[in-house]
């Protein structure tokens, strides 16, 4: 009987995979590293063809350690990074740094700025298509990436025979199908799901991309999320240690993957799960909800339509460097060193004996903006810089953590900004699910309730991304019918906690400054 689930999840520095059982249960997990090439500011790259050998480590791993036959895997799933693949004609790794470059390097990470001016020329474009991105184009997204290849490498463009989202691009490699996730491509590649054409071909011309359907083999449709791309090659399954019966399932976008884990269990309900909203928190953090109708907000990535659940409009927020602005804090201060770990959390310890030394006094001056990589939302401005006011000549550890202790009040506030900013558009929002490493942050975790007012909740699993994608593996593989019924299937629960009301006053007062703040940044950057 064909009843285990294998999901893989494809993040920034590692790839995992997971082996579940038809209740959500994981009965056995496995990561490795992924290379990372930074050659200069902006520029991030990976090798495709190491991320596939890891995943296939992961996978077999997983498969080892949960002791189970691969003839009892129905499907296999894959969420990744909106991270963009380039391969040539025959489909070899194609290089995206231009022609002298290695050509392992085939692949521009999802944070990568490289495309700044192609991204605000997409925007000064003011195309229609840009409602859905919150009239603002991100160097994250695919458009502008692939407009920076063409531009200043037109002899790999000419070279080019495959465009792939990361996630399609593992789908490619598993089955040899060139179908491509309705997630991906409506998510990150400025498709119109919810029009009869959706590639905009006016669009296309205006930004210089007319022939990108045909340079990167992008098919007219898209495929729904939970349907089969196809079988396992002979080639995949054997490197995969699985078989060629195993069903592969539809792309994810990472975060969306760890939206359906967390959210899923209301998708029967739809007045509960217009409510619910999640919060995916590591690297960068990334915040979804869900909507039945329309509804579109400047800043907000969306709506996009089906871009996970059928019939169902989704909108994206989120802050490009979170738990990488916390990292970059400890690894630069003189007081910090590497961070690992260990090092957060003897931060945060020290934290609260300052917090109960000091009371409210506690880096009562200090305040930051933590656009250190670019405001993704609400103001959609990738050029915005971080601010840190109230510095002394404080070299210690203490001084340290009187730092990180403001950035995180910042991140908080900064998820706040947001929510506000999608109420304004029609979002009645009020439980916030959070999963992903800032689970393991108890400082952030305290925060994401007391600065927001919402009803926080931590689902049973620490692998809520892993989950998520594996929901739509069991809805290809048969295992459930539909999306709505795996996500309550396999959901198993989670921990509720109420924000503290007599801490409000104070984050409503830190909520002013941070608004004011901005005001300054803006002000100063108005100074010509």
């Amino acid at each position: 009987m064909r009843d285990l689930i294998v999901a893989v999840d494809i993040g920034t520095g590692s790839a995992r995979a997971g082996v579940f059982d038809r209740r959500g249960t994981l009965l056995a997990r496995a990561d490795h590293p992924i290379a990372m090439r930074r050659s200069r500011e902006n520029h991030a790259e990976h090798d495709s063809e190491d991320i596939w050998r890891a995943v296939c480590h992961c996978v077999r791993a997983a498969l080892a350690e949960a002791g189970e036959d691969r003839s009892r895997v129905a499907a296999l799933g894959f969420d990744a990074t909106c991270s963009l693949v380039v391969r040539d004609r025959d489909g070899a790794p194609l290089a995206v740094s231009g022609a002298g470059g290695e050509t392992r390097w085939d692949t521009v990470v999802w944070l990568d700025h490289r495309a700044l001016a192609e991204a605000d020329f997409c925007t000064r474009s003011g195309h229609p298509v840009l409602d859905h991105s919150g009239k603002v184009m991100s160097p994250e997204m695919e458009m502008p990436k692939l407009m920076w290849l063409k531009r200043r490498c037109p002899e790999q463009w000419q070279k080019a025979g495959y465009f792939f989202d990361l996630a399609d691009f593992m789908t490619w490699k598993a089955t040899g199908s060139l179908s491509r996730s309705r997630c991906t491509i409506t998510a990150k590649w400025n498709y119109l799901a919810h029009e009869t054409q959706g590639w905009r071909a006016d669009f296309l011309k205006l930004i210089g991309l007319e022939d990108l359907q045909e340079r990167g083999a992008l098919p007219d449709e898209t495929l729904p999320v939970g349907a089969a791309v196809g079988r396992l090659t002979p080639a995949a399954a054997a490197a995969l240690g699985l078989d060629t019966e195993c069903l592969v399932g539809t792309g994810l976008i990472d975060a969306y993957a760890g939206t359906l884990g967390v959210v899923g269990a209301f998708a029967s309900d739809p007045e509960a799960m217009e409510r619910q909203l999640a919060l995916i928190g590591g690297t960068s953090s990334c915040i979804v909800a869900f909507s039945r109708e329309k509804k579109f907000g400047f800043g907000m990535w969306g709506p996009y339509y089906e871009a996970v659940l059928p019939g169902w409009w989704l909108v994206e927020g989120g802050q490009s460097a979170t738990g990488a602005l916390l990292d970059h804090l400890v690894r630069t201060h003189s007081a910090g060193g590497e961070p690992v770990s260990a090092t957060h959390m003897r931060i945060a310890s020290r934290i609260r004996e300052l917090q109960a030394e000091e009371g409210a006094a506690f880096a009562e001056r200090m305040h930051v903006l933590p656009d250190f990589h670019g405001n993704r939302s609400p103001l959609a401005d990738p050029h915005a810089l971080g601010v840190i006011s109230g510095l002394s000549l404080d070299p210690s550890f203490d001084g340290l953590c009187r730092l990180y202790w403001r950035t995180c009040v910042a991140i908080a506030l900064g998820i706040r900004h947001i929510l506000d900013k999608l109420g304004e558009c029609g979002y009645a929002l009020d439980t916030l699910h959070v999963t992903g490493g800032h689970v393991k942050n108890p400082l952030l975790m305290e925060l994401y309730r007391d600065v927001t007012g919402c009803r926080v909740v931590v689902p049973k699993t620490n692998d809520a991304v892993l989950l998520g994608t594996a929901m739509v593996a069991a809805v290809a593989g048969g295992i459930y019918d539909d999306l709505a019924s795996a996500g309550s299937g396999m959901y198993p629960g989670g921990d509720e906690f109420l924000p503290d009301a007599d801490r409000k006053p104070s984050y409503d007062r830190d909520y002013r400054r941070f608004l004011a703040l901005y005001r300054h940044r803006a002000e100063l950057d108005a100074i010509l």
